[in-house]
């Protein structure tokens, strides 16, 4: 048999080799989603209680509300993608159909019309996040649709989230100096310095990322997920110790290190984290004989939305229990309404315009047959969950790891923008928020990561037994 007839067979089992131009098209989807997206996760809360006058406590219950109505939102919506199929696409087509009104509502989020309004809030915040989820979850099946193959789900994995993060230092580090532009005409020194600190957050994934599939070879994936989890601590233990030697910007050069360790260590192991749904999806479907990827990314989906639950609500009330006030004449961060409204449609309509292109380049090619799509409900996401253990570990990691960075990212804002202008009380609870809290939350997700059992040669049996069966059925 030739190199040809080889591949050809290989791709004829499903084991399907990508373009680079696929393996972009497809990581453009995430690059789309964290320019929307993680602007909300990073800045909404500080938008809140900042500039549309939301008391903290108000708005972590309703960060906590918009989470409860996501963990009923996405199962609905997983059952509803496996058994629709889309003339677009089985998952591709939600990348248009929930894109449009989903950067409508993301940009109406940081518009200060209703100022103050609570009502507003929670109709433009809910709404945006069930369309976050029309999208997220077909998004997250599409990846395990594309092509069983492993080394080529961590290469794919490795460069959407190489993407991914673009998106998030585009955030990160782009928001505070577009805002202060649009706000003043002039990005500040003091901008320029928060701007650094938000965008290593990012930075380490244009180093790291790449390199994945090289570290995973060399040291397995269980200790890859071990030894940057235990720099991502490292990080923030450095930075706890560095802020309370002084005034934050006295210390940044070493804030920044501490910064960029950290960042290494989150990134490169809740990035690879993804590369596990698909395992999970295909041990499902040998166990079960059917792959309801849909409701495998709702339950993937339920519980990274639990997971930003609790980041979610803990900043707000942390700051309501310490005492945090706004500070009224920041140099870091403008309190402009336009200048953060214009922010977000630049950053919303860019993310569209992705989708867009995410849609033009992927087509499913490992999907459910037709009659089990028929045969797909809601309960299906509890028998699974129930059914697949290592579905359940991943579920438990994603907890996790979302609570962790939900906590870290919401407080960033805070910690660099005049810390030093709160109590010493609230500037405690603010060194909580980005270093000791996140640091608890890593030690147990190490602990929920080692009792992960499938292997790289494990799955990679599984699925050819899955093709073997299909082969003789």
């Amino acid at each position: 048999m030739t190199m040809s007839q080889t591949d050809n067979t290989n791709q004829a089992k499903g084991f399907y080799k990508l373009s680079w131009l696929q393996r972009i098209g497809f990581g453009s989807g995430d690059l789309a989603q964290n320019l929307i997206y993680q602007t909300v996760s990073m800045y909404l809360l500080f938008f809140y209680t900042n500039i549309f006058g939301l008391d903290p406590a108000a708005a972590a219950v309703m960060f906590l509300v918009v989470r409860i109505i996501d963990v009923i939102w996405d199962p609905l919506v997983g059952t509803f993608v496996d058994k629709h199929n889309p003339k677009w696409g089985k998952y591709r087509s939600y990348l248009v159909l929930g894109g449009i009104p989903l950067t409508g509502l993301a940009i109406l989020c940081f518009w200060n019309g209703f100022s103050g309004s609570l009502l507003y809030a929670y109709v433009t915040y809910v709404g945006m996040s069930m369309l976050y989820t029309l999208i997220n979850v077909p998004y997250g099946a599409l990846n395990s649709s594309l092509t069983r193959d492993t080394n080529e789900i961590t290469v794919l994995t490795s460069t959407r989230m190489f993407m991914a993060n673009v998106g998030g230092l585009a955030v990160s580090a782009g928001i505070p100096c577009l805002v202060a532009a649009l706000a003043t005409g002039k990005v500040g020194h003091d901008t320029i310095e928060m701007a650094l600190f938000m965008g290593l957050g990012s930075l380490p994934s244009f180093i790291f990322m790449p390199l994945v599939p090289a570290i995973k070879r060399k040291v397995g994936k269980k200790n890859m997920f071990y030894i940057f989890l235990s720099v991502a601590i490292i990080g923030m233990a450095m930075m706890y110790a560095i802020s309370r030697m002084g005034a934050v910007k006295e210390n940044i050069v070493l804030i920044y290190i501490a910064q960029f360790i950290k960042s290494t260590g989150v990134i490169v192991a809740t990035g690879y984290m993804w590369a596990l749904v698909p395992e999970v999806i295909s041990y499902g479907e040998y166990t079960s004989g059917r792959r309801i990827s849909g409701i495998v990314n709702a339950l993937t989906g339920i519980f990274f939305k639990a997971g930003m639950a609790l980041g979610g609500v803990v900043p707000g009330l942390v700051l309501a229990w310490t005492g945090y006030k706004a500070v009224e004449q920041s140099s870091t961060l403008p309190a402009d309404p336009k200048a953060w409204f214009y922010a977000m449609l630049i950053f919303a309509m860019t993310g569209l315009a992705l989708l867009i292109f995410c849609f033009s380049q992927t087509k499913e090619r490992v999907v459910m047959d037709e009659k089990d799509t028929k045969d797909v409900k809601v309960s299906d996401l509890w028998t699974e969950f129930f059914r697949n253990r290592p579905l359940r570990i991943i579920a438990l990691f994603f907890i996790t790891a979302f609570a962790m960075m939900s906590v870290g990212n919401a407080a960033g804002a805070y910690f660099m923008n005049d810390l030093e202008l709160q109590t010493p009380l609230a500037q405690e609870g603010i060194r909580w928020l980005v270093c000791v809290i996140p640091a608890i939350l890593l030690l147990v997700a190490m602990w929920i990561i080692s009792k992960y059992e499938l292997e790289d040669d494990v799955i990679d049996k599984i699925n050819q037994e899955i093709e073997e069966r299909a082969k003789n059925s």
